[in-house]
């Protein structure tokens, strides 16, 4: 069964000194989500969140919460906390008391504040690190804190902006495993807003991609993936192929010169299209097999496969593979029915 929608968005407008930031954004948040809000600088993901949260309050449109509009509720007042880039901790107070701080304003029993508190510090792995300076702690660890001083109020969402920015590869790449285990563990909504694809498709339940502060496609990571809706999408979500076609007729279109079959039905006949090809998609054969040939121009070590740039017919292609060919190799291409992706021309 389908997960209530917890927070809408609707028709929201906020612009900064006359400057567009958002243009009518309309989204739909279902409780106990790992939504990702996903897209370049400057595409609005972030004052999105800010709207969710109350920090920004839009020119024009609505924010519900179970229903009920919030659009002038203050931050405060919302079942919604926020951890941020820069972690905020206070300098002055050790890590338990960190965590503390918002069940204390609360004037709870000390006692609940406690077993709250040291709960909520073992979710995050840090048993035992309740009376450490917060400055002695590592960037990974002072973001566990920010983490569990913010859940142990028992948010109904936690919006997370670029929280792992600041931390190195290795260090991200845990923390993302770890993130999505609290957030199923404990059963409730996050919105987490990145720029990292990888970390997007990683983590989340559902993806936003968004671009010039409006949204491209809403979708699980595996539809995001592999139906882009246009080629903003495509181009933004791993590496494409996106070249111009012509829709021959249901389940045939022609690109780089050939026809090939493919699983599209819907356009029109002989209607211009973009197509859309993964590199991981297209299978080296040799030459005189392949349904396209090319010019290897370079190759490239990427660790678990090869890219290499291959020149067809005045089309640069890029193929990812785990065979390596030679620059200046002519190599054949072949490209499944399952592997082609059609796009309308319009949605670019």
């Amino acid at each position: 069964m389908e997960n209530s929608v917890i927070t809408a968005l609707q028709n929201i407008v906020v612009d900064f000194d006359g400057e567009p930031i958002l243009t009518g954004l309309s989204l739909e948040i279902h409780d106990k989500e790992f939504v990702t809000l996903l897209g370049p600088s400057g595409c609005g993901k972030t004052t999105t969140l800010r709207v969710i949260g109350g920090f920004v309050e839009p020119k024009s449109g609505s924010v519900f919460f179970d229903g009920k509009d919030i659009t002038r509720l203050p931050p405060y007042r919302r079942q919604v906390n926020t951890v941020f880039q820069k972690y905020a901790l206070f300098p002055h107070l050790n890590v338990f008391d960190n965590v503390a701080f918002g069940l204390r304003l609360q004037k709870l029993d000390e006692k609940e504040v406690r077993s709250r508190s040291l709960a909520m510090l073992e979710l995050v792995g840090l048993k035992g690190y309740e009376r450490r300076n917060t400055a002695a702690l590592s960037g990974g660890q002072q973001q566990r804190v920010a983490i569990a001083r913010a859940l142990v109020n028992h948010p109904r969402v936690l919006l997370l902006d670029e929280p792992l920015g600041a931390l190195d590869l290795k260090l991200r790449k845990e923390m993302q495993i770890e993130l999505k285990r609290i957030q199923q563990s404990l059963a409730i909504t996050f919105v987490y807003v990145t720029h990292d694809q990888e970390e997007a498709l990683t983590m989340s339940d559902t993806v936003v991609v968004m671009n010039k502060g409006a949204i491209q496609q809403v979708g699980s990571p595996q539809d995001i993936y592999n139906e882009p809706n246009n080629a903003f999408v495509a181009d933004f979500i791993g590496e494409s192929n996106i070249l111009d076609g012509v829709m021959l007729r249901d389940f045939l279109v022609e690109f780089a010169g050939q026809e090939f079959a493919c699983v599209d039905a819907g356009f029109a006949e002989r209607e211009i299209v973009q197509v859309v090809v993964r590199p991981e998609d297209i299978r080296v054969v040799p030459a005189i097999q392949g349904q396209l040939t090319g010019l290897v121009e370079n190759v490239i070590f990427k660790g678990v496969h090869y890219e290499m740039h291959v020149r067809q017919a005045g089309t640069e292609w890029i193929i990812h593979s785990t065979q390596a060919s030679q620059a200046g190799e002519l190599i054949g291409m072949c490209i499944g029915p399952d592997e082609i992706h059609i796009m309308h021309r319009s949605n670019r």
